[in-house]
């Protein structure tokens, strides 16, 4: 082969190289393209169960990163106001709404009062939550039946809403639980209702295919939160933190940082996953 055959050759080879990586290359740079286009402060966000605990955090550390946050309750109403004022004293824009989620018309309401105040919705965290432990054989029908209306119902209206109604380019959060593989005795019924929240995010994650809409399910693991800590002792809680390699049970705070991941810029690639967010206890 002479050197203007070899030249050829290697031409051809560069250019169809070239034509190979080029779908790669462009997919990569519009997904940096997405990434960039989702800036917080001009974001919206409706964070249910938000007067305390995880939620509150999550309201209050999405408040700092620039979004405008809707903040939600059942009865708690002073604790919601004071979290709305914590955000507005932080320079942050914020309202709170009561709101049963485990009505459909209350959830459209939330939505509504994000659109009416703020211009619409693009990040949904279904963080509201009860917990009631017993074994199988004492579980009250009553105590079945609150979990499930809260934990799976209105869960299920609140991301229903958000598929319904969130802007393109949004995040969708569900709150599950690493009760889901710690399965200790009492938790049966809590966490098979947490354990719905993992196959809500994979599959609505997959439906909204096209939107670039992230869906993503996170798992608290020990959190010192009041749904936690009431009825447990000193000692009980201190043996719990020391079955976490970190040597501690969780800070709302910490939730609240994986919460703001997700719904950062960085996060819009991780979809339709369950992030164990647990100090490694499992």
């Amino acid at each position: 082969m002479d050197d203007n055959s070899k030249k050829s050759l290697l031409s051809r080879r560069t250019v169809l190289s070239a034509a190979a990586i080029a779908p790669a290359v462009v997919a990569a740079a519009s997904g940096t393209a997405q990434a960039q286009q989702f800036r917080t402060a001009d974001k919206v966000a409706i964070v249910t169960g938000s007067s305390r605990g995880i939620g509150a955090a999550t309201a209050k550390r999405l408040a700092a990163d620039g979004f405008k946050v809707v903040v939600n309750c059942r009865v708690n109403h002073d604790l919601a106001t004071a979290v709305v004022q914590d955000i507005e004293k932080a320079g942050g824009q914020a309202v709170w709404e009561q709101a049963d989620i485990r009505e459909p018309t209350a959830v459209r309401r939330l939505f509504d009062v994000a659109e009416r105040e703020f211009g619409g919705v693009d990040v949904a965290v279904a963080n509201a939550g009860v917990m009631n432990l017993a074994p199988f054989r004492d579980m009250s029908d009553e105590d079945f039946d609150t979990m499930m209306d809260t934990n799976v119902k209105g869960s299920f209206y609140t991301l229903r809403e958000a598929a319904r109604r969130l802007r393109d380019g949004g995040r969708i959060i569900a709150t599950s639980s690493s009760i889901v593989q710690l399965r200790s005795p009492t938790y049966g019924p809590y966490a098979a209702s947490k354990g719905s929240m993992e196959i809500f995010a994979n599959i609505l994650a997959k439906e909204l295919a096209g939107r670039k809409i992230s869906v993503n399910a996170i798992a608290p693991g020990l959190v010192a939160t009041s749904l936690f800590l009431d009825g447990k002792t000193d000692e009980q809680v201190a043996g719990f933190a020391q079955r976490t390699p970190h040597g501690r049970i969780g800070e709302p705070s910490d939730i609240a940082a994986m919460v703001a991941f997700l719904c950062s810029p960085d996060g819009w690639w991780v979809n339709g996953q369950t992030l164990y967010t647990n100090g490694g206890v499992v």
